[in-house]
Order: C-alpha cells, then structure tokens, then sequence
C-alpha cells in the first residue's frame, strides 16, 4: 500500500503541466519582445530564444507626463512579431527533486502572442524542474515554428 501512495505522489507531481498551442504558426528567427530583468525562468527562455535564433527585445521604456501623473509604456520596434510573457513564476532551491534536472523547480505560466493577428499561440501553465521545462519548451518550440520545406 505504501508504494501505491508513493507512486501516485510522484504521478500526480509530474502531470502538472498544460499547454495550449497552435502549430506551424511561429517564424523562426524573428522578433520577439519580452519584460525586462525578471525572474530565473524568465531569464532562462529569453537565453533559450536566443540560442534557437530568436531576436529578442525588451523594447524602450519612454516617460509620460500629462500633469497630474506620469507612466512608463515600452516602446516596441515596428517589427516586433511575437510578444513573450511570463506570469506568475516562483522558483524554489530544489537540490534533492532537480538533482540531475537543474535544481531548481518552477511553477509558472508562459504565453507568446503573434503581434499582427492578436493571437496566443502558445499558453502554458506548468510546474518542473529547470532542465526538463526548457526541454518542453523546445518540444514546444518545434511544433510552432513554421516548417520550410
């Protein structure tokens, strides 16, 4: 009985992830803006971007003030095509669960939004360990993006 409970414990620890996607619709290599700074998964999928030849950009900020107030807006590049958000993101110091997988462990949600048609093509929701999220997102990653045949 006691290894039933411990293996549906660790079932119930690795299914906890959901992602909605619209496949062949992201272009590889283009821009892609996304916050500034942030948290460490944030900074781990803007590098991950990269690495896969996205151009990403965290924009301009540019200052407002009408008199009674002032705010801060991004100032995008006009051909920014892809919008990157992560929401919200803890991460925890996890060195006996992500031993071998990072070591850290995130709960996050993460959404990438096409920029000319309004879309989100990519909305997901998910907790893991560092190494093993990053490779989801690659699997991810290679469903969106646009095959050239």
């Amino acid at each position: 009985m006691k290894k039933i409970i411990v293996l549906f414990s660790l079932v119930l620890m690795t299914a906890c992830n959901s992602v909605y996607i619209k496949p062949n619709t992201m272009e590889p290599g283009a821009i892609i803006q996304a916050d500034p700074a942030g948290t460490g998964l944030e900074r781990a999928i803007k590098e991950h971007l990269e690495k896969r030849g996205y151009d990403v950009r965290i924009g301009k900020q540019k200052k407002s003030e009408d008199g009674l107030s002032s705010s801060k807006t991004t100032v995008l590049p006009a051909d920014t095509q892809y919008i990157f958000r992560a929401g919200y993101s803890t991460e925890s110091f996890m060195p006996w669960w992500c031993v071998f997988n990072g070591f850290w462990w995130w709960k996050f949600s993460v959404s990438i939004a096409d920029q000319k048609t309004g879309e989100e093509i990519l909305s997901w929701r998910g907790r893991g360990c560092q190494n093993s999220s990053l490779r989801k997102l690659d699997r991810f990653l290679d469903e969106l993006e646009i095959k050239n045949n």
